[in-house]
C-alpha cells in the first residue's frame, strides 16, 4: 500500500484506514496558519517542510460556536458528539484516503466541501470518513475552511491591506485547498485531470461559487447535494455587496473597542470568540458573516449570472431531501421545498441557455429511524452517499445500507465519468438514472 507518497512541498506518511487497503492521510497542510498578520487577510500557500509529515490525525477544526455539542440539538446529536474536539485558527488543513498501490495509478479524485451554514461544521465529522468511496477506486479529499466572522469578516482596513483579495477567505480557502490537490494529488495515485468537486448545504453552496468563479482547469464535474436554495424573500444565497459587508465589519469591530485592523488582531481566539457571542452568537452569524459579492471572487449571486448565461455549466449530479427548508407560498397551496425550487430553476435556465453538459437529479426520500422521528432531514442522507451508516446511533438495518450501497455506487460512477449509471457490487446493472430534463427524471432513493 501506498504509506508514504512524495509532493512537492514534502514526504507525507499516512496510516492504514480501518480497511488496511486504504491508506489515511489527515492534517495536511495546505496554507499556513491564518494567526496573527493573517487573521482576516486572505490565504497565503504553505512552504516545504524538512523530512516527513506524520499524517496520523485530524488537525483542531475551525473556530466555531461554543458549545456546539448538544445532546438535545438534531445536528449535535447526529454528529457533533465530541465537546472536546480540538479547535484552532490554526485550521488549514486536507485529509486523504487513497487505494493506491504506487503514485501512477491515475485514479479519479473527489474533493469534499463540508455543510454548515458557513458558521460551523468540520472534516473530523463520522459521516465524512472517505473509506468506503475510497474502496471503490477513488481519491478522496475533505477539505477545511475558515467559518464565520473568522473566514467571512471585511472592513475597509482588511480591503485596504489587500485589495485583491479583500473578503470570501473561506471560500478563497477552499480554492488554495483545491489548488493543492491539482499540483500534490498524483503522489497519492490520484489523476489531476479527473477532479470533481462536491459539497452540501453550505458546502453546496461553495461548489456553486466555485462554478461561479470558474474551474481554471482545476475540476471536469460537480456534485451539489441541498446546496441551491430559493425562497423568495428570504434567499440567504444572495450575496451583500463589499461595501454593505465593510459597514458590518466597522460595527463588529466597534462593538469590540477596537479602533483598527491591528487591535483585532491582537486579540486572543477565546476573546474573540467571547465577543462572538455577546455581539448575538450563531443566530446573528449566520445573518452577518456569509459569501460576499466582492467583484472579485464572486461578481454576481449564481442565479443571476445563469439567466445572463455566464456561467460556463459542467456535468452536475444535484438533489435535495424531501422535508428540507420547506415554506408555504404566498398564494397559498402546499408547502414549497426551498432546494426543489432552485434545482427547477437550475434546470429551466440551463434550458433555456442551450446547455449541453448533463445534470442527474435525486431526492431522498428514505424513512429514518430513531426515537426522535427526524423525518428525512436536511443532511441526513450524508450518512447514505459517504456509507458510514455503521458510524450512526440509529438503528439502520440491512434496507438503509442496500440503499446506501447504491447511491454510494452511483455517486463513485458519477466521479469517475460524469455518469451514475453503471454497474451495482454484485455485478449487476444499477437501475437507470436519467438525465434531468423534467420531473420525471429524477431518481428517487427509498428504502
Amino acid at each position: 500500500m501506498l504509506r508514504i507518497v512524495n509532493t512537492k512541498l514534502g514526504k507525507i506518511e499516512g496510516i492504514p484506514a480501518a480497511d488496511p487497503r486504504i491508506t489515511a492521510f489527515k492534517g495536511i497542510p495546505f496554507a499556513k496558519a491564518p494567526v496573527g498578520d493573517l487573521r482576516f487577510h486572505a490565504p497565503v500557500p504553505v512552504e516545504k517542510w524538512e523530512g516527513t509529515l506524520k499524517a496520523w490525525n485530524f488537525a483542531p477544526i475551525a473556530v466555531q460556536p461554543t458549545p456546539y455539542y448538544n445532546p438535545d440539538d438534531l445536528y449535535c446529536r447526529e454528529w457533533s458528539v465530541d465537546k472536546d474536539i480540538p479547535m484552532s485558527e490554526d485550521c488549514l488543513y486536507l485529509n486523504v484516503w487513497t487505494p493506491a498501490k504506487s503514485a501512477e495509478e491515475k485514479l479519479p479524485v473527489y474533493v469534499w466541501i463540508h455543510g454548515g451554514g458557513f458558521q460551523t461544521g468540520f472534516t473530523a465529522e463520522m459521516e465524512f470518513d472517505g473509506e468506503r468511496i475510497a474502496r471503490r477506486g477513488i481519491v478522496v479529499v475533505t477539505v477545511a475552511y475558515r467559518l464565520n466572522m473568522f473566514g467571512f469578516m471585511c472592513h475597509p482596513e482588511i480591503t485596504k491591506e489587500n485589495p485583491s483579495a479583500p473578503a470570501n477567505h473561506g471560500l478563497l480557502d477552499q480554492r488554495m485547498a483545491m489548488q493543492w490537490v491539482k499540483d500534490n494529488i498524483e503522489a497519492f495515485g490520484g489523476d489531476s485531470d479527473n477532479i470533481t468537486i462536491g459539497g452540501q448545504s453550505a458546502g453546496g453552496g461553495s461548489v456553486l461559487n466555485q462554478i461561479l468563479f470558474g474551474t481554471q482547469g482545476i475540476y471536469k464535474r460537480a456534485v451539489c447535494n441541498s446546496g441551491m436554495f430559493y425562497m423568495p424573500g428570504n434567499n440567504i444565497m444572495t450575496p451583500r455587496t463589499l461595501k454593505e459587508a465593510e459597514k458590518l465589519g466597522e460595527d463588529f469591530f466597534n462593538f469590540c473597542g477596537a479602533k483598527n485592523l491591528a487591535d483585532m488582531r491582537k486579540f486572543t481566539t477565546a476573546e474573540l470568540r467571547q465577543k462572538w457571542d455577546e455581539y448575538g452568537g450563531h443566530d446573528k452569524s449566520i445573518q452577518t458573516w456569509l459569501p460576499v459579492k466582492d467583484d472579485l471572487f464572486i461578481k454576481d449571486e449564481f442565479f443571476s449570472a445563469l439567466q445572463k448565461n455566464q456561467v460556463k455549466t459542467l456535468p452536475m449530479m444535484i438533489g435535495y431531501t424531501t422535508d428540507e427548508f420547506t415554506f408555504a407560498p404566498k398564494e397559498g397551496g402546499p408547502k414549497i421545498n426551498a432546494v426543489k425550487t432552485a434545482i427547477d430553476m437550475y434546470r429551466n435556465i440551463t434550458a433555456k441557455n442551450g446547455s449541453k453538459e448533463e445534470t442527474y437529479c435525486y431526492q431522498f426520500d428514505v424513512d429514518i429511524p430513531g426515537w426522535d422521528n427526524p423525518g428525512k432531514f436536511h443532511s441526513v442522507d450524508l450518512w447514505f452517499w459517504f456509507e458510514t451508516l455503521a458510524k450512526c446511533w440509529r438503528p439502520f438495518t440491512g434496507k438503509y445500507y442496500d440503499v446506501s450501497r447504491q447511491m454510494c455506487n452511483y455517486l463513485c460512477n458519477f466521479i469517475k465519468c460524469g455518469n451514475p449509471n453503471g454497474k451495482d457490487c454484485d455485478g449487476s446493472n444499477l437501475p437507470e438514472w436519467k438525465k434531468f430534463t423534467d420531473d420525471k427524471d429524477i431518481i428517487v432513493f427509498r428504502t
